[in-house]
């Protein structure tokens, strides 16, 4: 789906998945062909099958072509980046099509930075350590704890005056420390996802 800015917005298009009505908003962005009336097109390096892809979508329909863009990865990062993107997918145009894992094509997620409400802690030995983070009351999950030493001990020294908050509703970590309102957290983590993924903390603070 498209939102308001012009943008991709995969949580949108979750949301009326399953529905019976279409949305004037959802565009299938097709990017590559790996099969065309009983032929195997697998083998072909990618900018073929794409060029092959290309020629068979009209313009100006809901089914639109992933245009390539210019540039170095790097360059391309970037932009995507910048327009608040969650980010890109990257191929060697040169490259076969194989199933499984492979370095020929890429899935590249870009980061943003939130702060949020720190309302409990998980220390477990033999694990990292995690903050467990809420957005307007709301449980997103934890970020990594990955100070040094002294300031990841000054977070847990103030951790201890708050302990004994409330357990989130419909949400159970037994050995999770659930903390009193009041300290906030800025973190770093993947964007476009509801809850937080590949977190870290960055910093916190008591809130005014």
């Amino acid at each position: 789906m498209i939102n308001d800015a012009g943008l991709a917005d995969f949580h949108a298009m979750q949301s009326i998945i399953g529905l019976r009505r279409l949305s004037p908003d959802v565009y299938l962005v097709a990017f590559d062909l790996l099969h065309l009336n009983g032929h195997d097109l697998r083998g072909m390096p990618a900018e073929d099958r794409r060029e092959i892809l290309q020629e068979m979508i009209p313009t100006g329909g809901h089914i639109q072509f992933s245009e390539a863009l210019p540039g170095t990865g790097d360059a391309v990062y970037h932009l995507v980046d910048q327009r608040g993107l969650e980010g890109m997918v990257s191929k060697r145009k040169d490259s076969a099509y194989r199933s499984g894992p492979t370095n020929n094509w890429r899935k590249i997620k870009c980061f943003e930075e939130k702060e949020m409400e720190i309302i409990g802690v998980q220390r477990e030995r033999g694990k990292a350590a995690q903050v467990i983070m809420a957005e307007q009351g709301r449980y997103k999950g934890g970020a990594f704890v990955s100070f040094k030493a002294e300031k990841r001990q000054a977070l847990w020294d103030r951790v201890q005056g708050r302990v004994g908050g409330p357990v989130p509703k419909g949400h159970k970590k037994d050995k999770a420390k659930w903390l009193k309102p009041g300290l906030v957290g800025r973190v770093k983590t993947l964007r476009g996802e509801e809850k937080l993924r590949h977190a870290r903390l960055l910093d916190y603070w008591e809130s005014e």
